[in-house]
């Protein structure tokens, strides 16, 4: 059934950011949000999640009504969102992040799941250590992993490439795939750069003042149009 948003409208206190906003999605595929920056990107996953709710308009996910739900209730439901920036939490280890992440779903157990070190196999020789002490690449995939760990069918991701190095964009490329692939799970992915874009989406909508201006499959995503819309 995958998450339908339906004609949303949401605020920042008395500013209107997002302007009748649609957008679907199917189970098992990735769509990504392009746009400049300011045009209401990461608002849209901040609606999803519930960090910032639509004042109008609907969004279910599974056909559940999310618009009553609390952030922690719609991740119950299935959703899990990495943050821009990544969040993790810097004065607890490795494990720790990990282990606040499935209490967070009501997982009581002290053991990660094996399927976690299968996908982001250099953060098992590091879960001793301090979130804080990691590089930016290993603190994004600490950051998707403790989203992962809880198990989503629906992944918000808010700019997962950005201030990484080539390297560990292709890394980061690889897991993504396998998270749609292997664990069917739909995808809903901010995202700046285009090559990127390109290689791991299905689907994408392009944003402008708030507002969904073109949308398509990934093949329709032209180098004119993106520069249309996505260059200063």
């Amino acid at each position: 059934m995958g998450l339908e948003v339906q004609d949303i409208n949401t605020f920042y206190g008395t500013s209107h950011i997002l302007h009748g906003v649609s957008l679907s999605i199917a189970d098992g595929v990735t769509v990504s949000v392009l746009g400049r920056n300011g045009v209401g990107k990461s608002t849209l996953l901040k609606s999803v999640i519930g960090i910032n709710p639509p004042h109008s308009g609907n969004i279910q996910f599974n056909g559940i009504d999310l618009a009553n739900q609390k952030t922690h209730d719609r991740a119950r439901t299935g959703i899990s969102y990495v943050p821009q920036g990544r969040e993790i939490i810097p004065d607890i280890t490795v494990y720790e992040n990990l282990l606040v992440a499935m209490r967070g779903k009501g997982n009581k157990n002290k053991e990660i799941p094996k399927f976690i070190f299968d996908f982001f196999p250099s953060l098992k020789p590091i879960q001793k250590q301090k979130g804080g002490t990691l590089s930016g690449g290993q603190q994004q995939q600490l950051s998707i992993a403790r989203a992962l760990i809880q198990e989503p069918t629906l992944l918000l991701l808010d700019e997962p490439t950005e201030g990484l190095q080539p390297s560990v964009v292709e890394e980061i490329d690889d897991i993504i795939k396998r998270i749609r692939s292997e664990k069917n799970c739909s995808i809903l992915l901010v995202e700046q750069n285009l090559e990127f874009v390109r290689a791991v989406t299905q689907h994408f909508a392009i944003m402008d003042s708030g507002r969904i201006v073109e949308e398509g499959e990934i093949d329709m995503l032209t180098d004119e149009l993106a520069g249309q819309y996505l260059t200063v």
